[in-house]
């Protein structure tokens, strides 16, 4: 019983701690997000077939790549932010 309890605790405290990662990892609203998106959108050399767009679904904004011939396009980077 002891053990059990023991690994439920361990668990617990696992849990908490991707919690508490997940949550600091992001960015504080959208408008950072965004800011983050188009800095590293202008850092790159060659950005004219680059894009940022921001995806409702899953609160993120993407830095993507298009693709020729109707191919989709290559996300480069996700820049998540707190929505609650």
């Amino acid at each position: 019983m002891k053990i059990i309890g023991f690994i439920s605790q361990i668990l617990l405290i696992l849990f908490f701690i991707i919690i508490i990662t997940f949550w600091f990892s992001a960015y504080n609203s959208a408008f950072e997000a965004d800011r983050a998106c188009h800095s590293l959108l202008y850092s790159y050399s060659d950005s004219t077939n680059l894009g940022c767009d921001h995806d409702t679904e899953t609160h993120k904004w993407i830095l993507y790549e298009n693709q020729e011939n109707g191919v989709s396009a290559k996300v480069i980077k996700r820049f998540r932010y707190r929505f609650l």
